[in-house]
C-alpha cells in the first residue's frame, strides 16, 4: 500500500472519530441542559415545557412571579383569567404596556393558559416599600368605601379576577390608577365609576392615598 493511501486512511478515521466525538458531545450538552433545567424547575412547574414558558416571565417579574419592584408588577397568585385578560389585551393593543404587548404576541393561547395555570398557583411575596403614614391612614378609608367589595380583605385577595393590590409595587400601581383614568385602558364599568366618583369627592390626590395603603400592606 502506498503512504497516500494510509494517509487518506488515516484522514477518513481521524474525521469518523471527531464526528463520533462530537455526536458524544452535543448528546452530553443536551443531557445536561435538559436536567438542569428540570432541576431548576420553578416552584409548581412540573414539566420542561411549564419552566421555559414561565422562565421568560421570571426574568422581569420575579422570581415564581413576586416581582422584586419598582414598576413591574407581580403576577404570583394572579387568577387564571385574569392573567390570560391581560395578555390578550396585551396582544390586541387594548392594554398600554411597554414591550408586553410584544412579547404577548409570541404565545399561542394554549401557552398562555399553561403559564396562567403555573402563577395563579405561586404565593404572592410582599417586599417592604416607603409610604406615607397619613396617606395610608386616608387610604384606608378611601379602599373601604369604594374598592373593598370587589378587592376584599384590604386587596389581599383576588376573589373576583380584580387582582391582588396589597403589596403591589407602589410605582406600577400609580401608573395602573393614572391609565385607567386617563387612557382607553380596560376596565369594569363599576371599577370606573367609582375611581370618578372618589376623584371628584377626594381629588386627584385620593389616587395617591391608595397606592400608599396597598404599598403599606405585609
Amino acid at each position: 500500500m502506498s503512504p497516500q493511501f494510509y494517509q487518506t486512511e488515516l484522514r477518513l478515521y481521524y474525521v469518523s472519530y471527531k464526528e463520533k466525538e462530537m455526536r458524544s458531545r452535543i448528546v452530553r450538552y443536551v443531557f445536561l441542559a435538559v436536567t438542569g433545567l428540570i432541576f431548576s424547575l420553578p416552584v409548581g412547574a412540573t414539566d420542561v415545557n411549564t419552566a421555559m414558558l414561565v422562565n421568560t416571565c421570571v426574568g422581569c417579574h420575579g422570581p415564581n412571579g413576586s416581582s422584586v419592584g419598582p414598576a413591574t408588577p407581580s403576577i404570583a397568585g394572579m387568577s387564571k383569567y385574569a392573567f390570560i385578560k391581560a395578555m390578550q389585551e396585551g396582544k390586541s393593543n387594548q392594554r398600554p404596556t411597554t414591550i408586553m404587548g410584544r412579547i404577548a404576541r409570541g404565545y399561542t393561547d394554549e401557552q398562555i393558559e399553561i403559564m396562567a395555570d403555573f402563577f395563579s398557583q405561586q404565593e404572592f411575596v410582599r417586599y417592604p416599600q416607603q409610604f406615607d403614614a397619613k396617606k395610608v391612614k386616608h387610604g384606608a378609608h378611601l379602599h373601604n368605601e369604594y374598592c373593598e367589595s370587589c378587592h376584599r380583605y384590604e386587596g389581599r385577595k383576588d376573589e373576583h379576577d380584580s387582582g391582588i393590590l396589597a403589596g403591589q409595587w407602589m410605582p406600577y400601581l400609580k401608573i395602573s390608577l393614572s391609565e385607567f383614568m386617563t387612557t382607553d385602558r380596560p376596565s369594569p364599568t363599576k371599577m370606573k365609576k367609582r375611581m370618578e366618583y372618589m376623584v371628584h369627592f377626594h381629588g386627584e390626590e385620593s389616587l395617591e392615598d391608595l397606592v400608599h395603603f396597598y404599598g403599606s400592606q405585609q
